[in-house]
Protein backbone atom coordinates (compact mmCIF):
# COMPACT_ATOMS: atom_id res chain seq x y z
CA UNK A 1 0.00 0.00 0.00
CA UNK A 2 1.38 3.43 -0.86
CA UNK A 3 0.95 6.76 0.90
CA UNK A 4 0.98 10.18 -0.42
CA UNK A 5 3.80 12.48 0.53
CA UNK A 6 1.61 14.72 2.56
CA UNK A 7 0.22 12.00 4.65
CA UNK A 8 1.71 11.85 8.20
CA UNK A 9 4.22 9.12 9.10
CA UNK A 10 3.18 6.40 11.37
CA UNK A 11 3.56 7.19 15.05
CA UNK A 12 6.21 4.49 15.73
CA UNK A 13 8.62 5.62 13.05
CA UNK A 14 9.39 9.10 14.52
CA UNK A 15 13.00 9.47 16.13
CA UNK A 16 13.09 10.49 19.83
CA UNK A 17 14.68 13.85 20.60
CA UNK A 18 18.33 13.83 22.00
CA UNK A 19 18.98 15.24 25.51
CA UNK A 20 20.82 18.49 25.68
CA UNK A 21 24.62 18.16 26.06
CA UNK A 22 26.10 20.30 28.85
CA UNK A 23 28.86 22.60 27.74
CA UNK A 24 32.46 21.22 28.35
CA UNK A 25 35.05 23.51 29.85
CA UNK A 26 37.97 24.32 27.68
CA UNK A 27 40.99 22.09 28.34
CA UNK A 28 43.62 23.76 30.50
CA UNK A 29 47.02 24.40 29.09
CA UNK A 30 49.93 22.41 30.56
CA UNK A 31 51.46 25.55 32.06
CA UNK A 32 48.42 26.08 34.25
CA UNK A 33 48.44 22.54 35.81
CA UNK A 34 48.84 22.54 39.69
CA UNK A 35 50.65 19.39 41.13
CA UNK A 36 48.80 17.50 43.85
CA UNK A 37 51.07 16.84 46.92
CA UNK A 38 51.53 13.16 47.95
CA UNK A 39 52.38 11.85 51.46
CA UNK A 40 55.90 10.28 51.79
CA UNK A 41 56.03 6.55 52.59
CA UNK A 42 56.40 5.76 56.28
CA UNK A 43 60.07 5.14 57.31
CA UNK A 44 61.05 1.59 58.05
CA UNK A 45 61.62 0.85 61.74
CA UNK A 46 65.35 0.47 62.43
CA UNK A 47 66.30 -2.87 63.96
CA UNK A 48 68.50 -3.13 67.02
CA UNK A 49 72.12 -4.13 66.71
CA UNK A 50 71.38 -7.24 68.75
CA UNK A 51 68.64 -8.33 66.35
CA UNK A 52 70.85 -7.70 63.33
CA UNK A 53 73.72 -9.62 64.90
CA UNK A 54 71.40 -12.49 65.78
CA UNK A 55 70.12 -12.60 62.19
CA UNK A 56 73.66 -12.57 60.87
CA UNK A 57 74.65 -15.39 63.17
CA UNK A 58 71.53 -17.33 62.27
CA UNK A 59 72.30 -16.96 58.57
CA UNK A 60 75.93 -17.87 59.16
CA UNK A 61 74.95 -20.94 61.16
CA UNK A 62 73.15 -22.35 58.16
CA UNK A 63 76.50 -22.83 56.41
CA UNK A 64 79.39 -25.01 57.47
CA UNK A 65 81.95 -22.15 57.49
CA UNK A 66 79.61 -20.15 59.69
CA UNK A 67 79.20 -23.04 62.08
CA UNK A 68 82.94 -23.48 62.26
CA UNK A 69 83.45 -19.82 63.13
CA UNK A 70 80.92 -20.06 65.95
CA UNK A 71 82.53 -23.26 67.23
CA UNK A 72 86.00 -21.70 67.14
CA UNK A 73 84.82 -18.62 69.05
CA UNK A 74 83.13 -20.73 71.73
CA UNK A 75 86.13 -23.02 72.17
CA UNK A 76 88.48 -20.07 72.56
CA UNK A 77 86.10 -18.46 75.07
CA UNK A 78 85.87 -21.65 77.16
CA UNK A 79 89.65 -22.08 77.30
CA UNK A 80 90.32 -18.41 78.11
CA UNK A 81 87.61 -18.38 80.81
CA UNK A 82 89.11 -21.53 82.33
CA UNK A 83 92.57 -19.98 82.44
CA UNK A 84 91.30 -16.67 83.83
CA UNK A 85 89.28 -18.24 86.64
CA UNK A 86 92.15 -20.58 87.47
CA UNK A 87 94.61 -17.68 87.67
CA UNK A 88 92.21 -15.66 89.81
CA UNK A 89 91.42 -18.41 92.32
CA UNK A 90 94.96 -19.71 92.63
CA UNK A 91 96.30 -16.18 93.10
CA UNK A 92 93.99 -15.70 96.09
CA UNK A 93 94.95 -19.06 97.58
CA UNK A 94 98.67 -18.52 97.02
CA UNK A 95 98.43 -15.11 98.72
CA UNK A 96 96.57 -16.62 101.69
CA UNK A 97 99.14 -19.44 101.97
CA UNK A 98 101.93 -16.86 101.94
CA UNK A 99 100.14 -14.86 104.66
CA UNK A 100 99.94 -18.00 106.80
CA UNK A 101 103.70 -18.49 106.53
CA UNK A 102 104.99 -14.92 106.63
CA UNK A 103 102.34 -12.84 108.37
CA UNK A 104 99.53 -14.28 110.47
CA UNK A 105 101.38 -17.15 112.15
CA UNK A 106 104.50 -15.09 112.98
CA UNK A 107 102.24 -12.37 114.38
CA UNK A 108 100.41 -14.99 116.44
CA UNK A 109 103.77 -16.07 117.85
CA UNK A 110 104.68 -12.41 118.48
CA UNK A 111 101.42 -11.94 120.39
CA UNK A 112 102.23 -15.01 122.49
CA UNK A 113 105.74 -13.63 123.07
CA UNK A 114 104.26 -10.32 124.22
CA UNK A 115 102.17 -12.19 126.78
CA UNK A 116 105.13 -14.33 127.83
CA UNK A 117 107.48 -11.34 128.13
CA UNK A 118 105.00 -9.36 130.23
CA UNK A 119 104.28 -12.31 132.51
CA UNK A 120 107.99 -13.10 132.87
CA UNK A 121 108.79 -9.46 133.60
CA UNK A 122 106.18 -9.52 136.35
CA UNK A 123 107.74 -12.69 137.75
CA UNK A 124 111.23 -11.20 137.63
CA UNK A 125 110.00 -8.04 139.38
CA UNK A 126 108.46 -10.04 142.23
CA UNK A 127 111.62 -12.16 142.52
CA UNK A 128 113.76 -9.05 142.75
CA UNK A 129 111.44 -7.60 145.36
CA UNK A 130 111.73 -10.71 147.50
CA UNK A 131 115.51 -10.46 147.28
CA UNK A 132 115.25 -6.98 148.80
CA UNK A 133 118.41 -4.89 148.68
CA UNK A 134 120.33 -7.90 147.44
CA UNK A 135 118.50 -8.09 144.09
CA UNK A 136 120.83 -9.87 141.69
CA UNK A 137 122.02 -8.39 138.42
CA UNK A 138 120.66 -11.44 136.61
CA UNK A 139 117.16 -10.83 137.98
CA UNK A 140 117.31 -7.13 137.07
CA UNK A 141 118.63 -7.90 133.57
CA UNK A 142 115.90 -10.48 133.02
CA UNK A 143 113.23 -7.94 133.94
CA UNK A 144 114.68 -5.29 131.62
CA UNK A 145 115.11 -7.79 128.79
CA UNK A 146 111.49 -8.87 129.06
CA UNK A 147 110.25 -5.27 129.00
CA UNK A 148 112.38 -4.52 125.91
CA UNK A 149 111.13 -7.68 124.19
CA UNK A 150 107.50 -6.79 124.89
CA UNK A 151 108.01 -3.24 123.59
CA UNK A 152 109.75 -4.46 120.41
CA UNK A 153 107.07 -7.06 119.72
CA UNK A 154 104.37 -4.41 120.21
CA UNK A 155 106.07 -2.20 117.63
CA UNK A 156 106.23 -5.08 115.15
CA UNK A 157 102.59 -6.03 115.77
CA UNK A 158 101.50 -2.41 115.33
CA UNK A 159 103.31 -2.22 111.97
CA UNK A 160 101.43 -5.27 110.66
CA UNK A 161 97.98 -4.59 112.14
CA UNK A 162 95.20 -3.02 110.08
CA UNK A 163 94.31 0.56 111.11
CA UNK A 164 91.12 0.63 113.15
CA UNK A 165 91.18 -3.12 113.80
CA UNK A 166 90.67 -4.63 117.29
CA UNK A 167 94.35 -5.63 117.30
CA UNK A 168 95.44 -2.03 116.70
CA UNK A 169 93.28 -0.81 119.60
CA UNK A 170 94.70 -3.49 121.90
CA UNK A 171 98.27 -2.62 120.93
CA UNK A 172 97.60 1.05 121.65
CA UNK A 173 96.23 0.16 125.08
CA UNK A 174 99.27 -2.00 125.91
CA UNK A 175 101.63 0.77 124.82
CA UNK A 176 99.83 3.07 127.26
CA UNK A 177 99.89 0.60 130.17
CA UNK A 178 103.50 -0.54 129.83
CA UNK A 179 105.14 2.71 131.10
CA UNK A 180 102.61 2.89 133.94
CA UNK A 181 103.49 -0.61 135.06
CA UNK A 182 107.19 0.08 134.83
CA UNK A 183 106.80 3.18 136.97
CA UNK A 184 104.97 1.22 139.69
CA UNK A 185 107.69 -1.43 139.76
CA UNK A 186 110.42 1.19 140.11
CA UNK A 187 108.60 2.80 143.04
CA UNK A 188 108.20 -0.59 144.70
CA UNK A 189 111.94 -1.24 144.31
CA UNK A 190 112.86 2.17 145.66
CA UNK A 191 110.73 1.83 148.81
CA UNK A 192 111.81 -1.78 149.27
CA UNK A 193 115.50 -0.84 149.26
CA UNK A 194 114.77 1.77 151.92
CA UNK A 195 112.94 -0.80 154.02
CA UNK A 196 109.50 0.81 153.76
CA UNK A 197 106.60 -1.69 153.79
CA UNK A 198 104.73 0.47 151.29
CA UNK A 199 106.98 -1.07 148.65
CA UNK A 200 104.99 -4.29 148.90
CA UNK A 201 101.76 -2.36 148.31
CA UNK A 202 103.20 -0.78 145.16
CA UNK A 203 104.32 -4.16 143.89
CA UNK A 204 100.87 -5.65 144.50
CA UNK A 205 99.33 -2.71 142.68
CA UNK A 206 101.74 -3.27 139.77
CA UNK A 207 100.84 -6.95 139.78
CA UNK A 208 97.11 -6.12 139.72
CA UNK A 209 97.65 -3.83 136.73
CA UNK A 210 99.54 -6.62 135.00
CA UNK A 211 97.09 -9.40 135.90
CA UNK A 212 93.84 -7.49 135.41
CA UNK A 213 94.65 -5.14 132.53
CA UNK A 214 97.84 -5.91 130.64
CA UNK A 215 97.79 -9.70 130.47
CA UNK A 216 94.07 -9.84 129.50
CA UNK A 217 94.81 -7.29 126.76
CA UNK A 218 97.78 -9.36 125.57
CA UNK A 219 95.58 -12.46 125.64
CA UNK A 220 92.97 -10.63 123.51
CA UNK A 221 95.69 -9.72 121.04
CA UNK A 222 96.81 -13.35 120.90
CA UNK A 223 93.23 -14.53 120.34
CA UNK A 224 92.65 -11.94 117.59
CA UNK A 225 95.82 -12.96 115.74
CA UNK A 226 94.81 -16.59 116.13
CA UNK A 227 91.46 -15.81 114.47
CA UNK A 228 93.31 -14.06 111.67
CA UNK A 229 95.54 -17.12 111.22
CA UNK A 230 92.52 -19.42 110.97
CA UNK A 231 90.90 -17.06 108.47
CA UNK A 232 94.00 -17.26 106.27
CA UNK A 233 93.89 -21.05 106.46
CA UNK A 234 90.21 -20.95 105.48
CA UNK A 235 91.08 -18.80 102.44
CA UNK A 236 94.03 -20.96 101.35
CA UNK A 237 92.64 -24.48 101.59
CA UNK A 238 89.20 -24.70 99.81
CA UNK A 239 89.17 -26.44 96.45
CA UNK A 240 88.74 -24.07 93.43
CA UNK A 241 85.55 -25.76 92.22
CA UNK A 242 84.57 -23.06 89.65
CA UNK A 243 87.97 -23.36 87.93
CA UNK A 244 87.81 -27.17 87.97
CA UNK A 245 84.27 -27.13 86.53
CA UNK A 246 85.30 -24.76 83.74
CA UNK A 247 88.30 -26.96 82.97
CA UNK A 248 86.13 -30.05 82.61
CA UNK A 249 83.67 -28.10 80.44
CA UNK A 250 86.46 -26.80 78.20
CA UNK A 251 87.90 -30.30 77.73
CA UNK A 252 84.45 -31.70 76.95
CA UNK A 253 83.86 -28.98 74.33
CA UNK A 254 87.25 -29.63 72.72
CA UNK A 255 86.60 -33.39 72.63
CA UNK A 256 83.21 -32.80 71.00
CA UNK A 257 84.76 -30.48 68.37
CA UNK A 258 87.41 -33.07 67.49
CA UNK A 259 84.84 -35.85 67.21
CA UNK A 260 82.72 -33.64 64.95
CA UNK A 261 85.72 -32.96 62.75
CA UNK A 262 86.51 -36.67 62.55
CA UNK A 263 82.95 -37.61 61.61
CA UNK A 264 82.85 -35.01 58.81
CA UNK A 265 86.34 -35.38 57.41
CA UNK A 266 87.56 -38.81 58.58
CA UNK A 267 90.72 -37.08 59.83
CA UNK A 268 91.77 -38.48 63.17
CA UNK A 269 93.72 -35.44 64.41
CA UNK A 270 93.39 -31.70 64.09
CA UNK A 271 96.71 -30.30 65.27
CA UNK A 272 95.29 -27.03 66.59
CA UNK A 273 92.52 -28.70 68.56
CA UNK A 274 94.93 -31.31 69.90
CA UNK A 275 97.26 -28.53 71.11
CA UNK A 276 94.34 -26.72 72.76
CA UNK A 277 93.25 -29.93 74.46
CA UNK A 278 96.78 -30.61 75.72
CA UNK A 279 97.07 -27.07 77.12
CA UNK A 280 93.69 -27.25 78.90
CA UNK A 281 94.47 -30.73 80.26
CA UNK A 282 97.86 -29.52 81.54
CA UNK A 283 96.24 -26.59 83.37
CA UNK A 284 93.57 -28.81 84.90
CA UNK A 285 96.11 -31.41 86.01
CA UNK A 286 98.44 -28.75 87.41
CA UNK A 287 95.55 -27.09 89.22
CA UNK A 288 94.25 -30.33 90.73
CA UNK A 289 97.59 -31.82 91.76
CA UNK A 290 99.14 -28.53 92.86
CA UNK A 291 96.19 -27.50 94.99
CA UNK A 292 95.86 -30.98 96.49
CA UNK A 293 99.53 -30.88 97.55
CA UNK A 294 99.17 -27.35 98.88
CA UNK A 295 96.03 -28.27 100.80
CA UNK A 296 97.66 -31.38 102.27
CA UNK A 297 100.78 -29.52 103.41
CA UNK A 298 98.78 -26.64 104.85
CA UNK A 299 96.60 -29.05 106.80
CA UNK A 300 99.76 -30.76 108.01
CA UNK A 301 101.23 -27.43 109.11
CA UNK A 302 98.06 -26.74 111.08
CA UNK A 303 97.63 -30.19 112.65
CA UNK A 304 101.30 -30.74 113.52
CA UNK A 305 102.41 -27.12 113.82
CA UNK A 306 99.80 -24.55 114.77
CA UNK A 307 97.82 -26.80 117.13
CA UNK A 308 100.98 -27.85 118.96
CA UNK A 309 102.19 -24.25 119.10
CA UNK A 310 98.88 -23.11 120.59
CA UNK A 311 99.01 -25.76 123.31
CA UNK A 312 102.66 -25.08 124.11
CA UNK A 313 102.12 -21.31 124.25
CA UNK A 314 99.22 -21.81 126.65
CA UNK A 315 101.30 -24.16 128.80
CA UNK A 316 104.18 -21.68 128.94
CA UNK A 317 101.82 -18.87 129.90
CA UNK A 318 100.37 -21.06 132.66
CA UNK A 319 103.87 -21.75 134.01
CA UNK A 320 104.68 -18.03 134.06
CA UNK A 321 101.44 -17.24 135.87
CA UNK A 322 102.15 -19.98 138.37
CA UNK A 323 105.65 -18.67 139.08
CA UNK A 324 104.35 -15.12 139.51
CA UNK A 325 101.66 -16.23 141.96
CA UNK A 326 104.20 -18.36 143.84
CA UNK A 327 106.38 -15.30 144.39
CA UNK A 328 103.44 -13.07 145.30
CA UNK A 329 102.36 -15.58 147.94
CA UNK A 330 105.56 -14.69 149.81
CA UNK A 331 105.30 -10.97 149.00
CA UNK A 332 101.72 -10.62 150.30
CA UNK A 333 102.28 -12.82 153.40
CA UNK A 334 98.60 -13.67 153.64
CA UNK A 335 97.33 -10.13 152.99
CA UNK A 336 95.19 -11.34 150.08
CA UNK A 337 92.72 -14.13 150.77
CA UNK A 338 89.87 -15.79 148.91
CA UNK A 339 87.09 -18.21 149.82
CA UNK A 340 87.55 -21.75 148.48
CA UNK A 341 84.37 -23.52 149.50
CA UNK A 342 84.05 -23.11 153.25
CA UNK A 343 87.75 -22.42 153.71
CA UNK A 344 89.63 -19.11 153.47
CA UNK A 345 92.94 -19.51 151.67
CA UNK A 346 95.74 -17.33 150.35
CA UNK A 347 94.56 -15.81 147.05
CA UNK A 348 97.89 -16.13 145.28
CA UNK A 349 98.47 -19.71 146.43
CA UNK A 350 94.97 -20.57 145.22
CA UNK A 351 95.76 -19.08 141.81
CA UNK A 352 99.07 -20.96 141.77
CA UNK A 353 97.25 -24.28 142.16
CA UNK A 354 94.86 -23.39 139.35
CA UNK A 355 97.73 -22.39 137.05
CA UNK A 356 99.62 -25.60 137.79
CA UNK A 357 96.52 -27.61 136.87
CA UNK A 358 96.37 -25.74 133.56
CA UNK A 359 100.09 -26.40 133.00
CA UNK A 360 99.69 -30.12 133.70
CA UNK A 361 96.71 -30.39 131.37
CA UNK A 362 98.53 -28.45 128.62
CA UNK A 363 101.60 -30.67 128.84
CA UNK A 364 99.47 -33.81 128.59
CA UNK A 365 97.82 -32.39 125.47
CA UNK A 366 101.21 -31.43 124.02
CA UNK A 367 102.42 -35.02 124.51
CA UNK A 368 99.45 -36.29 122.52
CA UNK A 369 100.15 -33.86 119.66
CA UNK A 370 103.90 -34.51 119.50
CA UNK A 371 104.48 -36.65 116.40
CA UNK A 372 108.19 -37.45 116.75
CA UNK A 373 110.83 -38.04 119.42
CA UNK A 374 112.40 -34.61 118.93
CA UNK A 375 109.12 -32.91 119.79
CA UNK A 376 108.10 -35.34 122.56
CA UNK A 377 111.39 -35.32 124.47
CA UNK A 378 111.28 -31.73 125.82
CA UNK A 379 107.58 -32.07 126.67
CA UNK A 380 108.26 -35.21 128.71
CA UNK A 381 111.08 -33.40 130.48
CA UNK A 382 108.70 -30.52 131.27
CA UNK A 383 106.22 -33.00 132.77
CA UNK A 384 108.90 -34.35 135.11
CA UNK A 385 110.02 -30.86 136.14
CA UNK A 386 106.42 -29.80 136.78
CA UNK A 387 105.89 -32.77 139.09
CA UNK A 388 109.05 -31.88 141.02
CA UNK A 389 107.98 -28.22 141.14
CA UNK A 390 104.71 -29.17 142.86
CA UNK A 391 106.59 -31.17 145.49
CA UNK A 392 109.05 -28.39 146.25
CA UNK A 393 106.27 -25.80 146.37
CA UNK A 394 104.31 -27.89 148.86
CA UNK A 395 107.41 -28.13 151.07
CA UNK A 396 108.00 -24.36 150.86
CA UNK A 397 104.36 -23.63 151.74
CA UNK A 398 104.63 -25.92 154.76
CA UNK A 399 107.65 -23.96 156.01
CA UNK A 400 105.88 -20.61 155.45
CA UNK A 401 102.73 -21.73 157.27
CA UNK A 402 104.87 -22.92 160.18
CA UNK A 403 106.38 -19.43 160.51
CA UNK A 404 109.71 -20.24 158.84
CA UNK A 405 109.51 -17.43 156.29
CA UNK A 406 113.22 -17.22 155.51
CA UNK A 407 113.48 -20.95 154.89
CA UNK A 408 110.40 -20.80 152.64
CA UNK A 409 111.94 -17.87 150.79
CA UNK A 410 115.15 -19.81 150.27
CA UNK A 411 113.20 -22.84 149.00
CA UNK A 412 111.53 -20.60 146.41
CA UNK A 413 114.34 -18.23 145.37
CA UNK A 414 117.48 -20.16 146.33
CA UNK A 415 119.67 -21.94 143.86
CA UNK A 416 119.83 -25.69 143.60
CA UNK A 417 116.81 -27.46 145.06
CA UNK A 418 114.56 -24.38 144.93
CA UNK A 419 111.35 -24.08 142.96
CA UNK A 420 112.99 -21.48 140.70
CA UNK A 421 115.16 -24.27 139.32
CA UNK A 422 112.07 -26.27 138.35
CA UNK A 423 110.45 -23.22 136.79
CA UNK A 424 113.55 -22.43 134.72
CA UNK A 425 113.74 -26.04 133.56
CA UNK A 426 110.06 -26.07 132.56
CA UNK A 427 110.46 -22.79 130.71
CA UNK A 428 113.55 -24.08 128.89
CA UNK A 429 111.82 -27.34 127.95
CA UNK A 430 108.81 -25.48 126.57
CA UNK A 431 111.08 -23.08 124.64
CA UNK A 432 112.82 -26.07 123.00
CA UNK A 433 109.48 -27.71 122.15
CA UNK A 434 108.21 -24.43 120.66
CA UNK A 435 111.34 -24.05 118.53
CA UNK A 436 110.88 -27.58 117.16
CA UNK A 437 107.21 -27.03 116.35
CA UNK A 438 108.03 -23.69 114.69
CA UNK A 439 110.45 -25.51 112.41
CA UNK A 440 107.84 -28.17 111.60
CA UNK A 441 105.26 -25.51 110.83
CA UNK A 442 107.58 -23.52 108.57
CA UNK A 443 108.54 -26.63 106.61
CA UNK A 444 104.97 -27.80 106.01
CA UNK A 445 103.53 -24.34 105.35
CA UNK A 446 106.43 -23.51 103.02
CA UNK A 447 105.79 -26.70 101.03
CA UNK A 448 102.12 -25.77 100.80
CA UNK A 449 102.86 -22.31 99.51
CA UNK A 450 105.48 -23.58 97.05
CA UNK A 451 103.00 -26.07 95.56
CA UNK A 452 101.05 -23.10 94.17
CA UNK A 453 104.10 -21.19 92.95
CA UNK A 454 103.83 -20.30 89.25
CA UNK A 455 100.34 -21.75 88.86
CA UNK A 456 98.48 -18.44 88.27
CA UNK A 457 100.92 -17.27 85.59
CA UNK A 458 101.27 -20.74 84.07
CA UNK A 459 97.50 -21.16 83.84
CA UNK A 460 97.12 -17.80 82.10
CA UNK A 461 99.87 -18.52 79.56
CA UNK A 462 98.64 -22.04 78.78
CA UNK A 463 95.08 -20.77 78.42
CA UNK A 464 96.17 -18.19 75.84
CA UNK A 465 98.13 -20.85 73.95
CA UNK A 466 95.17 -23.22 74.13
CA UNK A 467 92.78 -20.58 72.78
CA UNK A 468 95.19 -19.81 69.96
CA UNK A 469 95.43 -23.53 69.14
CA UNK A 470 91.64 -23.85 69.00
CA UNK A 471 91.34 -20.84 66.66
CA UNK A 472 94.13 -22.13 64.40
CA UNK A 473 92.60 -25.61 64.31
CA UNK A 474 89.22 -24.25 63.26
CA UNK A 475 90.94 -21.88 60.82
CA UNK A 476 92.59 -24.85 59.12
CA UNK A 477 89.14 -26.32 58.51
CA UNK A 478 87.83 -22.99 57.23
CA UNK A 479 90.66 -22.77 54.71
CA UNK A 480 89.24 -25.85 52.97
CA UNK A 481 86.19 -23.81 51.92
CA UNK A 482 88.10 -21.02 50.25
Amino acid sequence: MTHTPNSPAPPHSAAPPLPPVPPHPAPATPAATTPVPTAPPPPEARRSAFAETADRLRRAATTEPGRLRVIGALLAAFVVAFGAVTAWQTTDRAAAADDVLTSSQPLTSDAADIYRSLADANTAASSGFLAGGQETAASRDRYERDIRTAAAKLVNAAAHSAPGSPSAATITELNRLLPEYKGLVERARTYNRQGFPVGGAYLRYANEKMQQEMLPAAEDLYAEENRRLRSDYADATPYPWPAIALGVLALAALAWAQRRTYLRTNRVLNHGLVAATAAAAAVLLWLTVGHTLARSNLHDSYDHGVRSLDVLHDARIASLKARGNENLTLVARGAETVKAGDETVDAYDHDFARDMDALTEGLARAQELADDDTGERPVSSAVGNTTEWKKRHAAARAQDENGNYEQALDMVLGGEGATVECFDNVDGDLAAALAHEETEFERAAGDGRDALTGLPLGAAVLAVLGAAGAVLGIGRRLSEYR
